[in-house]
């Protein structure tokens, strides 16, 4: 297959994954086996290697910066992105247990192919690991807090959301709802375009600004661990995917909802209310037998064992490569 194309196909399921709250495209550039070239990718964009396409030409800067391969992903992930708000919505409206015992049986077999990646398991890489899922799961139970439009909080936000963004295991827009700020995000969003509102404006330019800094940082940073540290990262990152498994257990029932008018939380929705504008943010794990909605347990099943699958024979054609 054309690698340009594979390169697509690996972006077309990010952006597919990134539309499932819970779910980081992270997660899916690990699987694929382009994780590291792009931390490596990002952290060359964010040097601003200009000087090179000033005095070597645009084909030199063009390669520096890895351009085919950033190009056909990103191209995949707007694709991907397209799809999951058409397709991989509507089944997480009508279908959750299905989704998330597919991501559920993805995530573990995930976890378990980074896992073998690590050549000893010192007690280093131990404490690094429970490090990873203490973190993460601990992000799964925090209850969730009110936003501002504090331009000092959205850009911290801005920065903490873009570095969830591109771990594995941990969902930007998860991380979002959790900080108060998906609403108002998206809010502003839609003011800025509809009614080309300068505060909104503003809002989403210091936002942008933080997520731009945020992966600046977040990618070197990341970069430097993979070169000194890389067993020791390695088992990090299994953490956070070991821990992440609790927001993405097959069965839960929502506990708590944001109300998407007042920005407010709510433990019970008014009776009579319109149900498209409340959004789930906390829920309890629960057995197929204690489930809310349809548990379609037999579907679950082979869905969670077509995720492990899928890693598996990712890992059989990277071993293959290597070979």
């Amino acid at each position: 297959m054309n690698h340009n194309l594979l390169t697509s196909l690996k972006g077309l399921a990010m952006g597919m994954a990134e539309v499932v709250p819970g779910v980081s495209g992270g997660t899916i550039a690990f699987i694929t086996g382009i994780y590291e070239r792009l931390i490596f990718d990002i952290k060359k964009i964010t040097r601003f290697p200009l000087g090179i396409w000033k005095y070597q030409g645009f084909k030199v800067f063009w390669e520096h910066i890895d351009g085919t391969f950033l190009f056909s992903l990103l191209t995949g992930m707007v694709l991907g992105i397209l799809v999951g708000v058409l397709g991989i919505s509507y089944l997480l409206e009508f279908y959750p247990s299905i989704i998330w015992g597919f991501f559920f049986g993805l995530i573990i077999a995930s976890a378990i192919y980074i896992a073998r990646k690590i050549t000893r398991w010192t007690y280093v890489e131990i404490l690094a690991a429970l490090i990873g899922t203490a973190i993460a799961y601990y992000i799964t139970i925090i209850s969730p807090t009110q936003g501002t439009d504090n331009l000092m909080f959205v850009f911290v936000s801005g920065m903490i959301a873009i570095c969830a963004l591109i771990l594995p295991g941990i969902s930007g827009s998860f991380i979002l709802l959790l900080m108060g700020m998906y609403t108002i995000v998206l809010h502003n969003a839609k003011e800025m375009i509809s009614e080309r509102s300068t505060s909104s404006m503003l809002l989403i330019l210091v936002f942008l600004l933080g997520c731009g800094v945020g992966i600046t940082l977040f990618s070197n940073v990341l970069n430097y661990l993979f070169k000194r540290f890389y067993q020791p990262t390695l088992a990090l990152l299994t953490g956070f995917m070991i821990g992440s498994l609790n927001r993405i257990w097959p069965w839960r029932n929502p506990v708590v909802w944001l109300d998407k008018e007042s920005g407010g939380y709510v433990n019970i929705i008014p009776p009579g209310s319109d149900l498209h504008l409340f959004q789930v943010v906390q829920e309890m794990n629960v057995l197929p037998n204690n489930y809310e909605g349809t548990a379609y347990l037999p579907v679950v099943i082979v869905c969670f064992v077509l995720g492990l699958v899928i890693v598996w024979l990712l890992d059989r054609n990277d071993q293959g490569q290597r070979a």
